[in-house]
């Protein structure tokens, strides 16, 4: 039985340098050993094809909003009903994992039954078909040193979770902006030990372009990502990777470093983590915040005069 099963729904394979891309990701992931299932979810362009020349699991059946889009709600629950492993990832399909990942997940399973475990990614110009003999994982982490870049803590690219984690989830749309956000405040209001390993786990995330969305725009611009924001109890849900509640430090789970922004921060979510209020959230969001929340007051009276 495997005990990690990590599901994706990739973008269309019609643009080579994204279906190379993706295609060294799930090579990556296969590369992670026999622990490892790897499902495919969706009907896009060449995606069967990919799946069978590359020894996956594929199902396309997954349900989708107004635009085409696969639903994370429905993703989630393909990945559960497929799977009997203990552990699920849902990870971006341009992200390449190296064995470094099982280190720090059986670090936290060993100690949490609930859990989310999320990362920093680097940023990697990658124009080949990646190899994945002996000392892969050695000479891919040296390049990214070399000629990678880390990119900023705000959401994250994967998220590993206890099958039992993560039954009822909006229906997001995948690969736009603020469900990543929301599975961090998820798990914090939950109770569970939000963990990020990126002091532990190199993740690498293979540049790309943005010919395969609507106009070619960044997801954050679509009206789908506006969306995402909607089905949120608040948009104060949008969390992101320093909201964490714990750390992946040298095989060891810490609580996160208090220092006086973490304090205040913690101060600011409590209304939406402890007490689950939405407009306590608000006030409190307004009160830290006076200057944004009054543009986004005055933003909001202008789409509904």
């Amino acid at each position: 039985m495997a005990y990690l099963t990590i599901f994706t729904a990739p973008k269309p394979l019609t643009n080579p340098h994204i279906a190379m891309i993706q295609r060294n990701a799930i090579r990556s992931w296969k590369a992670l050993g026999d622990e490892v299932d790897v499902i495919l979810i969706g009907q896009e362009e060449g995606l069967s094809e990919a799946a069978r020349d590359l020894g996956v699991r594929y199902f396309p059946n997954v349900r989708r909003n107004a635009y085409g889009t696969p639903l994370v709600s429905s993703m989630f629950d393909l990945a559960r009903q497929a799977s009997t492993s203990p552990l699920l990832a849902c990870v971006n399909a341009d992200i390449l994992l190296m064995p470094d990942l099982f280190l720090g997940l059986r670090a936290i399973h060993r100690k949490e039954s609930k859990f989310l475990m999320i990362g920093q990614r680097w940023d990697l110009d990658v124009r080949e078909l990646l190899e994945f003999s002996d000392g892969w994982s050695e000479r891919l982490r040296y390049r990214t040193h070399t000629q990678g870049r880390l990119h900023r803590a705000s959401g994250s690219d994967y998220f590993v979770f206890p099958r039992e984690c993560y039954t009822s989830i909006p229906d997001f749309a995948i690969g736009r902006a603020g469900w990543d956000n929301w599975m961090i405040y998820e798990g914090r209001q939950r109770g569970w030990r939000v963990v990020d390993a990126s002091l532990d786990v190199m993740v690498i995330h293979q540049n790309h372009d943005y010919s395969h969305l609507p106009g070619g725009q960044p997801h954050y611009r679509l009206p789908e990502t506006t969306d995402n924001v909607r089905l949120m109890l608040s948009p104060r849900c949008v969390f992101e990777l320093p909201d964490a509640s714990h750390r992946l430090e040298n095989g060891v789970l810490k609580r996160q470093r208090w220092h006086w922004r973490r304090f205040w921060r913690e101060v600011e979510i409590f209304p939406l983590v402890r007490l689950k209020s939405p407009l306590l959230a608000e006030l409190m969001y307004a009160f830290f915040h006076p200057y944004k929340a009054y543009a986004e007051y005055r933003a909001r009276s202008k789409r509904n005069p």
